[in-house]
């Protein structure tokens, strides 16, 4: 912003997604800090309540060099800011604060990180008033069992129940249900996107003329080419 200043996107705990004009933000000591995936302090200060203020920061935990250390953090944490910009101005959502902590903290590993991106974008829907129904079957209301996910309500179906229409529906890999669940498998990961997508683009981006981020296709091929290796391996 001008030669010399800067406009910083955070999300905060208490006041949601806030921008904020950072004076000297451009400098070579402010440059390092304002960087995606950083943890800061900030103190916001305007006149007004609407007014876009001005922010004074201090960096707490300066991750961004490591995670450019890697295609799949950088491709990951541009995707989880493109997420975060979907959410209303300065409207609180803590439970997506501490789900991008979280995320951020397990960036070191791809399929840990691919795990927690999922469950975002599954968190993300909800955010925005177009949560999925993954407590009971659609169909029978029966809790157990529930393998898929009908493309039309976005409600779960039961094994039993969805078996003579399962190629019409999405699988429901067990790890969005349980945070306990045995770590999922890449057909696992592959089946969370195509359902998270699919209802993030049809109910949230479609509507607002947008598609999803090309950091979301360049985090998933890296995630899979880092599963290849260690495959190999």
């Amino acid at each position: 912003h001008g030669e010399g200043s800067a406009i910083a996107e955070l999300l905060t705990r208490a006041h949601g997604r806030h921008l904020g004009l950072v004076r000297g933000g451009a400098s070579a000591r402010m440059r390092p800090v304002l960087q995606p995936g950083n943890s800061v302090r900030a103190v916001w200060r305007a006149r007004l309540d609407e007014h876009l203020g001005t922010y004074a920061l201090d960096g707490l935990q300066l991750r961004a060099a490591s995670l450019m250390a890697s295609s799949h953090a950088v491709y990951g944490v541009t995707h989880l800011a493109a997420l975060a910009r979907l959410l209303p101005e300065r409207d609180p959502h803590e439970s997506i604060f501490e789900m991008i902590e979280a995320a951020l903290a397990d960036f070191d590993h791809p399929s840990r990180a691919a795990v927690q991106l999922a469950r975002f974008e599954l968190a993300v829907l909800s955010e925005l008033g177009f949560g999925l129904d993954l407590s009971a079957c659609a169909a029978t209301g029966a809790p157990e069992d529930l393998i898929y996910v009908s493309p039309k309500s976005g409600g779960a179906v039961s094994r039993v129940a969805g078996e003579p229409w399962r190629d019409r529906l999405f699988a429901l890999p067990a790890f969005l249900l349980d945070d306990d669940a045995d770590a999922p498998s890449g057909p696992d990961l592959t089946a969370a996107f195509a359902l998270t997508g699919f209802f993030l683009m049809r109910n949230v981006l479609e509507p607002r003329g947008q598609r999803h981020s090309d950091a979301r296709d360049g985090f998933l091929a890296a995630v899979a080419r880092a599963q290849q290796i260690v495959t190999s391996a």
